[in-house]
């Protein structure tokens, strides 16, 4: 696998300079520095990595830091000695520290459960400095692998993978992003045809046997049958718009096959099965 390397400085970094409230910094500087001091060395995301990956700045009000699902706990104790409020808000994937009225996003998986954070991450991250702290940045193709998934009607990643294919595209790992997404490539796919279509001069940035690879897979699937099973995999995407299908319709929860450790979504049960899909 390769090693990312290098130190890139925000102020460095084209169209990076932004103001921000210095009670939000320090809120998010005090964290990154409890976790880092304390042993755990956390991977920098969110609109810090956005920027540092395409210069691209946007107003946050929240810290995203990713680590290892096994160093939870252990960051949520760090930070409550030091006075945030804690919570693990959900044991799939997310916890969270309070500081007045900025927070901080503890992430080691993505709301479904697929991309979750392993030693891959950490061994390919960055280092840049943010608040004034040297940190590892989250890489382009691991937030490539978390965004693709996140297709909610009221919110849609697909224009921070394109602000990253475009920056940095000649640099990724292919390979990796590949396997990566695995039998979900046709996920992937749909990525790419539209960053064709949002920047058709910067073709050149996905490389065309990937493109090749990618459709050759979706024709073949054109020669086979669909599957007898009533499944719905639009789960993995959003959370909440397939819920008539399932609740309604008798279709099976992809997550529940797919997802290993799935035990429900907290925010959206399942109400009810129905139909030829009801489970025994």
């Amino acid at each position: 696998m390769r090693v990312l390397p290098g130190v890139a400085k925000l102020n460095d970094v084209p169209g990076a300079v932004a103001v921000q409230d210095p009670e939000e910094m320090s809120a998010h500087r005090r964290a990154l520095e409890v976790l880092q001091r304390g042993g755990i060395e956390p991977m920098v995301g969110g609109a810090y990595a956005l920027r540092v990956h395409t210069g691209i700045w946007r107003d946050t009000k929240d810290l995203d830091l990713f680590l290892r699902k096994d160093q939870i706990h252990e960051a949520l104790d760090l930070l409550a000695k030091d006075g945030y409020r804690t919570e693990l808000t959900d044991p799939m994937w997310i916890g969270k520290a309070f500081s007045g009225d900025y927070f901080v996003d503890l992430i080691f998986s993505s709301g479904n459960g697929v991309a979750s954070v392993d030693e891959h991450w950490q061994r390919r991250a960055v280092r840049a400095e943010v608040l004034g702290r040297p940190a590892l940045i989250v890489p382009a193709e691991e937030m490539i692998w978390q965004k693709a998934y996140i297709q909610e009607r009221e919110r849609f990643d697909g224009a921070d993978i394109h602000h990253l294919i475009r920056a940095k595209g000649e640099q990724f790992d292919w390979q990796h992003l590949l396997a990566r997404f695995a039998d979900h490539w046709p996920v992937l796919l749909g990525h790419l045809v539209s960053f064709r279509f949002s920047f058709p001069c910067d073709k050149e940035k996905i490389p065309g046997w990937v493109m090749k690879d990618l459709l050759g897979r979706q024709l073949a699937v054109e020669d086979r049958p669909a599957c007898s099973e009533r499944m719905c995999r639009g789960t993995l995407r959003s959370r909440q718009q397939y819920m008539n299908e399932l609740e309604e319709h008798g279709y099976l929860d992809a997550r529940e096959y797919e997802v290993a450790g799935w035990t429900g979504d907290q925010a959206y049960p399942l109400k009810r099965r129905a139909g030829p899909g009801k489970r025994d």
